[in-house]
């Protein structure tokens, strides 16, 4: 169903490419938008036991984007160091395709949004844990079931491993 990765030994294990998504903080969800076009939106995610969260309002392009479709595709970039000299580029990347489901059940909801809590505020657990509880019934979370995950990496990074 999913094509193989073209540059093969260019593949990430799935620890490395877990590890990337652990360490990143941003990535880019694309879903399919109005009229038939993609439509793509960097945010903030969480993974856990082998899927993908983010929050966001109620409405909006993504959400009724989501609801007629919910296949979604999402990357992260780790590393991009552009070499001038030699044209090319250092980079380390993940890039997923799922489902994506619109949690409804406040407790998935709230279980959701504390993992936020763990990985971006560390140091304010109670405190994060108030403001959910405050904005709970404002806030929409999304659940992206990983059905196929690729992590790829500069010829470079994996060169230096042999």
């Amino acid at each position: 169903m999913f094509r193989e990765m073209r540059r093969f030994k260019q593949l990430l294990s799935k620890e490395e490419t877990i590890e990337i998504l652990n360490k990143c903080s941003s990535g880019v969800l694309g879903v399919n938008g109005d009229d038939g076009y993609p439509y793509t939106v960097p945010l903030s995610y969480v993974f856990r036991d082998g899927k993908l969260y983010f929050h966001c309002a109620k409405e909006g392009h993504k959400i009724d984007s989501i609801k007629r479709n919910d296949k979604v595709t999402f990357c992260v970039i780790e590393k991009d160091n552009v070499i001038q000299e030699s044209f090319e580029t250092q980079y380390r990347s993940v890039t997923i395709f799922g489902r994506a489901r619109i949690l409804t059940d406040d407790s998935e909801k709230r279980n959701a949004l504390r993992y936020f809590v763990e990985k971006y505020s560390p140091n304010y657990i109670e405190k994060g844990h108030n403001v959910i509880e405050n904005g709970l019934s404002r806030v929409c979370v999304i659940e992206v079931k990983i059905e196929h995950m690729t992590g790829k990496a500069a010829k470079q990074f994996v060169d230096s491993k042999k």
